[in-house]
């Protein structure tokens, strides 16, 4: 169900950098977009704000929600428009991004949700594209909803750092794999890589009771000893 999942938000992601509007006549499954100076901005799934002090000022605000409000397939999007945020949402630039956008989000793990411009830039979040000498810290956090995300460790140990991205860069593609579910949905967690930019990289990791599993691409099974990283204090 995680993966179908994690395919279906990524696809949707980039079918909207050429078509915007998915579904039928009367309903329509918006993709999380805001329309902004002629350009596609789409939220980013493997990024946060890597702190609050990158945010630079306010550029404009939401000026029409179309879910909910649009049935027309046909409908053309305007500057101003969003999926799901609401009219007078504050949207803001962030230093040292052309390309990226922000608005506040409780959710988010540093407060600000991100969204580049699928229509003028690459998409630069994935796994591979993280240069792993750069990392300066790493946090995890525990997905705990509805109250949100628990954060369980920080980790600025250079040694204790490599080991970690070690675990992940060595996982074994396993796209077959089927997590168990027997006894409910698999434990989920979030690893946050920090380098110096301004948005840091985000991954889901999973426990299914036996076996540790991540979606960098494809399904891929972890080494066990992620556990020491991960588990609880």
């Amino acid at each position: 169900m995680i993966k179908k999942w994690l395919m279906l938000s990524f696809l949707l992601i980039y079918l909207t950098g050429c078509q915007p509007f998915i579904g039928g006549q009367s309903v329509i499954d918006w993709v999380d977009f805001i329309q902004w100076n002629d350009h596609n901005y789409t939220g980013v799934l493997n990024s946060e704000l890597a702190d609050a002090s990158f945010i630079d000022k306010e550029i404009g605000e939401v000026r029409f929600k179309v879910a909910d409000n649009v049935t027309n397939s046909s409908y053309q999007l305007k500057d101003g428009d969003a999926a799901f945020h609401e009219k007078g949402t504050k949207l803001y630039s962030i230093k040292g991004e052309d390309n990226i956008i922000a608005v506040k989000d409780k959710a988010a793990i540093n407060g600000y949700r991100i969204y580049f411009a699928i229509d003028n830039s690459e998409y630069k979040w994935h796994f591979e594209d993280v240069s792993l000498d750069q990392v300066k810290k790493i946090e995890i956090y525990k997905s705990a909803p509805p109250t949100g995300n628990q954060q369980i460790a920080t980790i600025s140990d250079k040694a204790k750092m490599e080991n970690l991205l070690e675990i992940l860069s060595n996982s074994k593609d396993a796209p077959a794999f089927q997590p168990n579910t027997s006894a409910g949905d698999p434990i989920s967690y979030q690893i946050i890589l920090y380098t110096d930019e301004p948005t840091a990289y985000k991954y889901g990791v999973h426990y299914d009771g036996n076996t540790y599993f991540w979606h960098p691409s494809e399904t891929a099974i972890l080494s066990g000893d992620i556990q020491h990283f991960i588990s609880e204090k």
